[in-house]
């Protein structure tokens, strides 16, 4: 699977504190570039056009930064932060990779196909998480996973992490017999009718865990507490 060329204009900037809340009104997003060995840089993103270049990277799939109309670095998203009211964004931040140094990262899982277990005799599909843990030089990595779920014949049947097949430079972090997806066998009524009487019984759900503002690159996440007041 070959990943899209995407490319995200950047200014420098001076603003910092409580002066940021100004550029969020005018349809700008703070942001911050880290790296290894290099000094932390304060940036400006355009909203809409960082909005659309992360719903196609998200935060596996390497960007093209264009800093000040520079020649571009090679960046990850690593973090970012919504307002908990509206969901907008309201800091980035990048991490710039360098080509021959491997990273580790989160690459989605994307389910396809349908499981006859769950189409033919009403199955019950769980899924437990939907990223694996990898590491891999930054050319080789990719935005997602898939995962068929035709595989899913009968009930009890699970695709584990070793079944998973990943492009070649991708090293699976993830332990192997972790169970990513599977199928469970439906409720029958007297089942059902005792988990009503039940309140605080529940019905098993699909466990989708997004790992928001965790950083898919390696070493130590920059702490997100006080930024707007250091940067």
């Amino acid at each position: 699977m070959t990943n899209p060329q995407l490319n995200l204009k950047a200014d420098s900037r001076q603003q910092i504190g409580k002066a940021v809340k100004t550029l969020r009104t005018q349809g700008k997003i703070p942001a911050v570039l880290y790296g290894h060995e290099i000094k932390p840089i304060n940036l400006i993103l355009n909203y809409s056009e960082f909005e659309k270049i992360f719903r196609q990277a998200g935060e596996s799939t390497l960007v093209d930064l264009l800093i000040d109309q520079k020649n571009p670095v090679k960046v990850l998203i690593q973090d970012f932060q919504t307002d908990p009211v509206s969901s907008r964004f309201i800091h980035v931040d990048f991490h710039q990779v360098r080509m021959d140094e491997k990273l580790h990262a989160k690459i989605s899982l994307k389910f396809i196909g349908e499981s006859p277990a769950v189409k033919e005799n009403g199955g019950i599909l769980v899924t437990n998480f939907n990223f694996l843990e990898v590491e891999c030089l930054p050319n080789d990595l990719v935005h997602e996973i898939e995962v068929d779920l035709s595989v899913l014949k009968n009930f009890s049947d699970s695709v584990s992490v070793s079944k998973i097949k990943v492009p070649a430079g991708i090293q699976i972090l993830t332990k192997p017999e972790e169970v990513a997806v599977l199928v469970q066998e439906p409720r029958s009524e007297a089942e059902l009718a005792e988990l009503e009487a039940k309140p605080e019984a529940k019905l098993p759900e699909a466990v989708v865990e997004k790992a928001e503002g965790e950083a898919p690159v390696e070493g130590e996440k920059p702490e997100k507490a006080e930024k707007e007041s250091k940067e």
